[in-house]
């Protein structure tokens, strides 16, 4: 079936107007970051200076290093017990649907009850508020999302090499070291880094989950607390710098998912 022009025409007007829908937005944060004026609606020319002076801001400083510890801390938890989850159940093959509800049960969620069942949980633990229970919260939901990544490249994993590696004699640890992870890598390194992208752009459950004071406060919640006064150039150069780091690690992340899908 051949589409008239006017029909082909139409679809790709929609299909400019939703990119336009989407993508000017971030287009004007990004433009307004590199402007001269305090006004962050009104051009005053090209200047860096509000990148320059993030780096003189002791709140954001502090935000950043904990937003960098949090990610990373709860990224190789996650990668490291989702890698293990999705061999777990690749492996035993006779799962039910009850099974895989609850692996992908974080994911689907909104965030807003999972920041709640958590805060609850480490209230009822007696658990003081801080960055290692940001951490932990973040290990939940990143945990289902590295699972995910790494059992598309069992779905085509031939176990039989496993089998024989067993036979020959290798011990379990030495089968995964020398046989399975070197072909599952890829997916592993593709899952933290959408695990560490979520983490850094993640609010809602830090935010339930923090503790008092500048200790506990994420990158995200500084630009909230910063937000409630007016948005100024100083939180787009910020916002930006969140925006490139999440993409280019949701790029690789891609990139390398792709590669996998693709084997």
């Amino acid at each position: 079936m051949t589409s008239s022009p006017a029909r082909i025409f139409g679809l790709r007007t929609i299909l400019v107007l939703v990119f336009a829908f989407l993508y000017i937005p971030i287009a004007v944060l990004v433009a307004l970051s590199f402007n001269q004026g305090g006004l962050p609606t009104v051009w005053a020319g090209f200047s860096l200076k509000w990148y320059a002076s993030l780096a003189g801001n002791a709140a954001i400083l502090s935000a950043a290093l904990n937003t960098l510890i949090v990610a990373l801390v709860s990224t190789a938890i996650a990668t490291l017990l989702g890698t293990l989850l999705a061999i777990g159940v690749e492996m035993r093959r006779q799962y039910g649907r009850g099974l895989e509800a609850l692996i992908f049960a974080p994911m689907i969620i909104p965030d807003i009850v999972l920041a709640i069942a958590l805060l609850s949980l480490f209230s009822m633990l007696d658990f003081t508020l801080g960055l290692h229970t940001i951490i932990l919260a973040h290990v939940v939901f990143n945990l289902a999302f590295v699972c995910s990544v790494v059992r598309a490249r069992l779905k085509s994993f031939d176990w039989s090499i496993v089998e024989a590696s067993a036979d020959l004699g290798a011990s379990a640890l030495t089968t995964f070291r020398r046989v399975t992870l070197p072909v599952i890598l890829p997916a592993v390194i593709a899952g933290a880094l959408l695990a560490f992208t979520l983490s850094v752009d993640e609010f809602i459950i830090a935010f339930f989950t923090a503790g008092a004071g500048r200790a506990s406060t994420t990158l995200p919640m500084q630009i909230y607390s910063m937000i409630r006064f007016g948005i100024t150039p100083e939180i787009n150069a910020l916002a930006t710098i969140v925006m490139a780091v999440s993409i280019t690690a949701l790029t690789l992340s891609q990139r390398l998912n792709r590669g996998v899908i693709g084997q």
